[in-house]
């Protein structure tokens, strides 16, 4: 009988509800990337894999999976969401982050092929 090394890990034992959100999320990639992997490296928790296989699979570092999976053991769906970032706070509010994203993706600019940082920042 072999015995694992390091630390032990968390098992994860998922709701049926729980399990239909993180598919759900996970199949979603596009909207999320960062919501996706992890959701990933929980449902291949609760599938038994260990953070070194799941890492590898998903394509992330091994300490990756296991923070994933302590945090979301503590705080369930919640965890998996980003924290409030160190720094100041935000200038822009969401809507503005929108309309800059709507006007970079449907609009040219007069005279030139793409935006620049200067001719976004005049126009808006």
């Amino acid at each position: 009988m072999r015995t694992q090394r390091g630390r032990p890990t968390v098992t994860i034992v998922l709701a049926a509800e729980e399990r239909e959100t993180l598919e759900l999320w996970a199949r979603r990639p596009s909207k999320v990337p960062a919501l996706a992997l992890r959701s990933r490296i929980v449902l291949a928790a609760e599938a038994g894999q260990a953070n070194i296989g799941s890492g590898a699979a998903l394509g992330c570092h091994p300490v990756t999976a296991g923070k994933r999976r302590r945090r979301f053991a503590k705080q369930r769906l919640v965890g998996l969401s980003d924290e409030p970032r160190p720094g100041a706070p935000r200038t822009f509010s969401d809507d503005q982050v929108e309309a800059v994203n709507v006007k970079t993706l449907e609009q040219l600019p007069r005279n030139t092929t793409h935006w620049s940082p200067h001719s976004m920042a005049a126009e808006m």
